[in-house]
């Protein structure tokens, strides 16, 4: 679409900056926490992603849109980001798979993007600044009136977004075998009987379904408000704790679940809030970094072993509320904070990254075959 026909559009944040624009996807106005993804593909992974709930997203990757959009790559049922910031977009999509283009896809669900910004510099200025709520408006032009808008959002710490995001019932995970991945593991001596994992629901993605079912395992997942004892009378072998939107620390319904799961001593793996939620359980605490880590090349490691990682979160845990039970197993080497962490002695362990690598590399996907195996372990260990 030539700029002469675009509809002019203006983003605001919440310090009075202001930048001019020009709109893609849906008019109106959406507001939310301003943040950066620094990766070079994936956007549409992004978009469905539920841990964007409530957040308008900066692409610094200068073209969005070359590949369209697909039913495959959706990380859930509809887009979860309040609003998009690009540098170009593209509306004439080219790739096989295809079936629309990324501003009509947004279009359709309501959701306005903002294109012609700088977005390097506006990542700069987050970077400096740290993540603040700002707005997106083709209706309201003039900065000042957008700011009282921004200027009255409430911030993303103290914010549960897991109620917007969660599923609002019981179901299990099935998918059509056409539809399967390629990339799956051949595991030896897997019982006949596949392993049962109850998947808490804080805002998971579909790719982490699909590598938990890669592995053999038949995966029911559950709201996050689902009772513990609801939650055991499904006999799983494991519990998966799933990334998800917010602040963690305001999830208590899932905090306290996962404490009274902690009692049974059944595995537990969690990934991204997943980890969080587990933290807070065993008497950590977390806190709001200052502008987060999101994109696909994220070192985490210790002792000279890393691995390049996919990430997405606003928070991380504190490492000096960690129980001595309690032992970090990865840092993120960027900054130092905390990304991975396991039970000295109990079979509980979380990263804050995400292995199932949607989109990202797979250096990281063997937690999930150490998930599985300590199912195993445990379950050959149980008396008949």
């Amino acid at each position: 679409m030539p700029v002469s026909a675009a509809h002019p559009a203006l983003l605001v944040l919440a310090d009075g900056t202001s930048y001019k624009g020009w709109s893609f996807g849906a008019t109106g106005t959406a507001i939310g926490e301003v943040v950066f993804n620094t990766a070079m593909t994936g956007y549409q992974e992004v978009t469905t992603d539920p841990s964007y709930c409530g957040q308008i997203v900066i692409f610094t990757y200068p073209e969005l849109g070359n590949t369209g959009v697909n039913l495959e790559d959706e990380e859930s049922g509809h887009p979860q980001i309040r609003g998009a910031i690009a540098r170009n977009i593209c509306h004439r999509p080219s790739n096989w798979r295809a079936t629309e283009s990324f501003p009509d896809y947004l279009k359709k669900y309501n959701i306005p993007g903002i294109y012609g910004i700088d977005t390097r510099a506006l990542t700069r200025k987050i970077r400096a600044s740290g993540a603040m709520n700002g707005g997106i408006s083709t209706e309201i032009l003039d900065p000042a009136e957008l700011l009282k808008k921004v200027q009255s959002a409430p911030s993303m710490a103290g914010l549960n977004l897991v109620r917007e995001v969660t599923t609002r019932e019981v179901y299990e995970w099935s998918e059509p075998t056409e539809n399967r991945w390629e990339f799956r593991p051949v595991l030896e001596g897997n019982d006949s009987e596949p392993l049962t994992v109850v998947a808490i629901d804080f805002g998971i993605k579909r790719n982490i379904l699909k590598r938990l079912a890669s592995y053999g395992c038949r995966v029911i997942v559950v709201p996050a408000d689902t009772p513990p004892e609801e939650i055991v009378k499904l006999n799983p072998d494991g519990i998966f704790l799933s990334n998800g939107p917010g602040d963690p620390a305001v999830v208590r319904e899932g905090i306290e679940t996962t404490k009274a799961l902690l009692e049974r001593q059944q595995p537990i793996f969690g990934i991204c809030m997943g980890h969080q939620i587990l933290g807070l359980a065993l008497g950590a605490q977390t806190f709001k970094l200052k502008f987060g880590h999101r994109g696909l090349n994220h070192p985490a490691g210790l002792q000279r072993q890393v691995e390049i990682t996919s990430q997405n979160h606003g928070f991380a845990i504190d490492p000096d509320t960690l129980d001595a039970d309690v032992e970090i197993t990865h840092f993120n080497l960027n900054d130092h904070t905390v990304a991975g962490l396991r039970h000295k002695s109990l079979p509980f362990f979380s990263v804050q990254y995400h292995p199932e690598a949607s989109p990202g590399p797979h250096d990281a996907d063997y937690l999930f075959e150490k998930f599985v195996q300590d199912m195993q372990s445990r379950k050959a260990h149980q008396p008949n």
